[in-house]
């Protein structure tokens, strides 16, 4: 038998995510940027009968119009200790008390969770269903950073082996953590994002990832006579770095420093003990080949996994409501 209790103070919460191998899209700060717009984040700790942590999830809510009412969502959880995957019976367990707790205090069309485990892990006992309407992409790169950096850098391709080597040149790499310094890369992200023809969130979401997620936060970037030229920005627990955004202007791309900017932020990761970097899905575009240069390997997560709580009205939302897809696009801007 399990125990859900709903967690209403950032540091216990934050040291449960860690314990279980938790992603940082599961830490407190994660679920306060998205509170900023029309999501509610909960967050809820499963126990077992002895009383000892089983795993946790924070479930961001978002109300809907009539007759749908709500929808839960979970991103890159629920997360079942040691290893945030954990045993079947124990993943089946926290899992079935999480869709419990937000049928019973939420209710709505379903929970979609987006869980961190590798395609092919089982959950049994629930109602799931492989979602039509994927906000987190399935496909994506993950390095290993037990590996050394030698064996890393021997699975690039060679171009970007050269740049990671020999690119970078003029630049100044570093950590940002000043406050007039992330402006100054939000500006540039502006800037990528208008040569690239993808939206934004508004200025104040990326100042509220920098001041909630705190030290989780990693912004790598390149700087060129004081000015920022490229960066790549991950959120970090304490397995796993998770790439969220990256751009770069003329000044970088002639300065070839998108492969150091990235590297650095690999070998950061490394240095500071994770054993995962992320970088967050693969398309079939420029960005996403950028991302295959730095390994021989690819990799598949289990997707979006539904569970109806309302049959009826789930069908019709997912057949491709125009209200479902605004929420999706939403939850994917950049």
């Amino acid at each position: 038998m399990t125990t859900v209790t709903e967690v209403h103070e950032r540091t216990a919460w934050d040291a449960d995510v860690l314990a279980v191998g938790g992603h940082p899209l599961q830490l407190w700060g994660w679920g306060e940027v998205k509170g900023l717009g029309e999501w509610t984040p909960r967050r809820l700790r499963v126990t077992g009968d002895d009383g000892a942590l089983l795993g946790v999830a924070q479930v961001l809510v978002r109300r809907l119009p009539a007759p749908f009412t709500a929808l839960s969502y979970v991103p890159r959880g629920p997360a079942i200790g040691p290893d945030g995957v954990g045993a079947d019976d124990v993943r089946a367990a926290v899992t079935r008390a999480v869709v419990d707790w937000c049928a019973r205090e939420v209710g709505g069309i379903g929970v979609s969770l987006e869980p961190d485990w590798d395609e092919g892990t089982t959950l049994t006992g629930l109602n799931v269903r492989q979602a039509r309407n994927t906000i987190l992409y399935p496909a994506t790169l993950i390095l290993d950073l037990t590996r050394t950096p030698e064996e890393l850098m021997a699975d690039m391709g060679r171009t970007t082996r050269s740049d990671v080597r020999k690119g970078g040149r003029g630049v100044e790499i570093r950590r940002v953590t000043d406050d007039a310094e992330v402006e100054a890369v939000i500006a540039l992200y502006r800037v990528s994002a208008a040569h690239a023809g993808f939206s934004l969130h508004d200025d104040d979401y990326y100042r509220a990832i920098h001041r909630e997620l705190g030290d989780a936060s990693m912004l790598v970037a390149a700087f060129q006579d004081g000015e920022p030229c490229s960066f790549v920005w991950n959120v970090n627990s304490a397995t796993t770095s998770f790439e969220l955004y990256g751009g770069v202007n003329d000044a970088g791309r002639k300065a070839r420093a998108n492969a150091p900017v990235k590297w650095h932020a690999v070998q950061l990761a490394q240095q500071g003990g994770l054993r995962r970097y992320d970088m967050n899905g693969l398309l079939n575009d420029g960005i996403s080949e950028f991302k295959r240069s730095f390994a021989k390997h690819e990799n598949t997560l289990v997707g979006t996994l539904d569970v109806p709580l309302n049959a009826p009205l789930y069908a019709l939302w997912e057949r491709g409501l125009p209200a479902a897809k605004r929420i999706v696009r939403k939850l994917r801007s950049r």
